[in-house]
């Protein structure tokens, strides 16, 4: 871990609070963009249960651009693991239903890599596994420090600057910042001093996780692997592989108002097994499920992103990932306001941005929750006939509504920011589904991946600034790269080959730090036009 000398740590351009992955991953983003910036994390250690255990494609594809994909796709579970998903009556009963998933091993070597809509797979990694890697990565990284068993203790704004009180080991000094940004939870103090409230559902549904070591449950694993084994004991409870060997997390999920204490995690493992099994129990966790996002995301210079704007019941880990999107949105802000190539104006757009996202995410998270913990028959543990009809029927339940939510490419890939003052030719468009996307460029919307014949997705080719690709050689862009010069923003073009009409169907895309594409359009463009509205100095719905 980096220490912070008293220079770094007592003035910096951007304090983040929360050194959880969004945090993490707003850090490195910054501090590799030029941006000094200091982390603080109350806590000594990280938790011991496991939290979230999926990586998004999209998260994926961030972390790509950061240059972690590879050391996060080689960690967690072993390279021959597969990551698909069992549902069985328990874990030693009858099987219902599978969806069937490649392992990292397969994805690093390119196994169908033709037809992947991403560049990076999902992947299947513990947030155990994953934060070291994330906090090992930050703290190489210059101009970035991470300080831990420090607490903000409070802030006060000013209009050019913020000071933050700060508390370590009983001792406190006030850091002086340009801006804060709060990645501290669900619990955030950042929320709380800024007097913002969650809205949305307090309680969908009630847990108990409990988190054992089991080589038994390994070797019973061992004769049809997964990473997670879904079973209909008493209750629904899903059994997640952590390592792929011993380490296991059965999570058991209950009605909104049960009273989860008087359950016990031995029981509820039994349950979900089928039989007694040999274990160490690691970690308890009681917790509930939500569905809140917050009413503002930013006040001033103080910013929330992660669990601080937004949490919801975890179905396919959208918590963790939704607030990785949002380190990557708010991080090419700040890093544009703090070189000087847009005004302050440009931060306005993070939470018109990021909100209509998060309330999105929130409300089909919710949904799905509710199909997933939907009622199932007894029946499905009878023998003979009936328990096979039974099984059958929920086979097919399970068929037309689980696939999206392991590979939720809409969440991915079909979130934008069409209605944002900074995107031109967006308006209009959809509402953000799980499953659902259009693999085609569209203002507001990630830029679609294709391989390139020198290995490279697209996506490689955006550079830190803003890029314009060209699909038509015949296009003069030599308005566009005058126009950049003299705004100051950083600025690249690269060629595609006209190859792809469907997927890019205009001569010229222009593509933000972020990998969004902010206009689409031909010759007839008027560059200086655009280039001030996409960085904020003239916005969309004021032209």
């Amino acid at each position: 871990m980096t220490q912070p000398s008293s220079d770094s740590a007592n003035r910096v351009d951007v304090l983040i609070v929360g050194a959880g992955p969004a945090g993490l991953t707003l850090a490195i983003d910054l501090a590799r963009r030029g941006v000094a910036c200091h982390v603080v994390e109350a806590t000594e250690e990280r938790p011991v249960n496991p939290r979230c255990n999926t990586t998004s494609a999209r998260s994926m594809e961030i972390f790509r651009r950061l240059g972690l994909a590879d050391d996060i796709r080689r960690a967690g579970l072993p390279a021959d693991y597969p990551t698909s998903i069992h549902y069985r009556t328990t874990l030693s009963g009858e099987e219902i239903f599978r969806i069937e998933l490649p392992s990292s091993g397969d994805v690093l070597a390119g196994v169908g890599k033709d037809d992947w809509p991403t560049p990076e797979p999902q992947h299947r990694i513990s947030q155990l596994f994953l934060e070291p890697i994330l906090e090992r990565h930050a703290s190489a990284l210059p101009g970035l420090t991470i300080e831990r068993g420090s607490r903000l203790v409070e802030f006060q704004q000013y209009d050019d600057h913020v000071e933050a009180v700060v508390e370590t080991a009983g001792v406190r000094r006030t850091v002086h910042c340009g801006y804060v940004v709060g990645c501290d939870g669900a619990h955030s103090a950042v929320r709380r001093q800024l007097g913002i409230r969650y809205e949305g559902v307090d309680a969908l549904q009630q847990f108990v996780s409990t988190f054992v070591r089991s080589p038994e449950l390994g070797r019973l694993a061992a004769r049809d692997r997964a990473w997670t084994y879904w079973t209909y004991g008493r209750r629904i409870a899903s059994l997640i592989a952590i390592d792929g060997e011993s380490l296991w997390l059965n999570h058991v999920a209950f009605g909104p108002d049960h009273d989860t204490e008087g359950e016990d995690p031995e029981q509820l493992l039994y349950d979900a097994v089928g039989h007694p099994v040999d274990h160490e129990v690691l970690g308890v966790v009681r917790w509930t499920g939500r569905r809140l996002v917050a009413q503002r995301y930013r006040v001033g210079r103080v910013f929330l992103a992660g669990d601080a704007a937004h949490i919801w019941i975890p179905v396919g880990g959208f918590g963790m990932n939704a607030g990785i999107q949002d380190a990557a949105t708010l991080g090419w802000m700040l890093a544009a306001v703090h070189h000087g190539w847009a005004p302050p104006d440009l931060l306005d757009a993070y939470e018109p941005e990021r909100k209509p996202v998060g309330e999105q995410f929130a409300d089909a998270v919710g949904s799905a929750a509710r199909t997933s913990f939907a009622d199932v028959s007894t029946d499905i543990h009878l023998p003979g006939p009936e328990g096979q009809r039974a099984r059958a029927e929920l086979a097919d339940r399970l068929a037309a509504t689980e696939l999206h939510r392991y590979s939720p490419d809409g969440f991915s890939f079909g979130y934008h920011y069409a209605g944002s003052p900074l995107v031109v030719g967006g308006e209009g468009q959809a509402a953000i589904t799980m499953g659902d996307f259009q693999d085609r460029a569209q203002p507001g919307f990630r830029l679609p991946h294709v391989w390139l014949d020198d290995g490279r997705s697209v996506l490689d080719l955006v550079g830190p600034g803003f890029t314009l690709l060209r699909t038509d050689p015949e296009c003069d862009v030599s308005a566009w790269t005058a126009a950049a010069r003299e705004l100051g923003i950083p600025f690249t073009v690269v060629d595609l080959p006209q190859r792809w009409p469907d997927r890019y169907p205009t001569a010229l895309l222009l593509v933000r730090p972020d990998q969004h594409i902010a206009w689409m359009g031909g010759a007839d463009a008027r560059p200086d036009e655009l280039l001030t509205t996409v960085t904020g100095h003239v916005t969309a719905h004021q032209r």
